[in-house]
């Protein structure tokens, strides 16, 4: 399995944790060694519809390579920027990372103007090998930063039916919206207690309604049902 994360991947792999020349992109830092690989730049689906559309790039190290770090150029500060990680412990170059990552791009503004970005990995080899160039931030081109925020309720499901609603708060905008039912018992939910919770959520504005509608089963058990809102924009 996959989940999201937005993580900077890290190697304790020796020396050399000095900080990397001013504008120069960071996908090597703190990495002995480290080959650059730097991606073309990415177009970013430029649409306000909620929710809104998304782009994913997959970027590859060399042969023999596996990723340690990761950056990208952004040409507008409002893009949200993500990765695919595999699932493991510790988090780490080879557990969560292998030799391909999936980048995974947002606009979340309100005002587009041909959003794009460029996708960077630092590789770690097998076995020996050196850094090549520090590439620099291209003029105009923004580091990775945090245009987005998440707002989260859990509420507990009783029989019959439960409205939740997630909101954006003032100033900001609804990117995107999820819902999901959860069951906290020692054993994985049986068929029929999953099938006794129906859920649906729908976008009204800044707001996310969640209408969950439960049997009398979940009277034995402690079940929620989650609602999210990724919202940009802001204070």
């Amino acid at each position: 399995m996959k989940w999201l994360a937005f993580i900077a991947v890290c190697a304790a792999v020796g020396a050399g944790l000095g900080a990397a020349p001013s504008g120069a992109t960071n996908e090597c830092h703190g990495l002995q060694i480290c080959v650059r690989v730097a991606g073309p730049w990415v177009v970013v689906p430029a649409a306000l519809t909620t929710p809104r559309a998304r782009v994913d790039f997959q970027l590859s190290c060399p042969r023999g390579y596996v990723i340690g770090g990761l950056d990208a150029e952004l040409t507008d500060r409002a893009i949200d920027i993500a990765f695919l990680g595999k699932l493991g412990s510790p988090v780490n170059p080879g557990v969560t990372t292998a030799r391909s990552v999936l980048f995974r791009g947002t606009y979340t503004g309100t005002t587009p103007k041909g959003p794009s970005f460029r996708p960077h990995l630092g590789c770690l080899p097998s076995a020996g090998g050196g850094s090549g160039p520090v590439p620099r931030r291209a003029l105009a081109a923004f580091a990775p930063g945090e245009p987005t925020i998440t707002r989260v309720r859990n509420v507990r499901l009783r029989p019959g039916v439960v409205r939740v609603f997630a909101s954006c708060a003032a100033g900001e905008r609804l990117i995107s919206a999820w819902h999901a039912v959860a069951f906290s018992t020692p054993s994985p939910p049986s068929e029929a207690l999953i099938r006794s919770v129906s859920a649906t959520h729908r976008v009204q504005g800044r707001r996310v309604q969640v209408t969950a509608r439960s049997t009398s089963a979940v009277q034995a058990v402690r079940a929620i049902v989650q609602v999210g809102a990724v919202c940009g924009g802001g204070s």
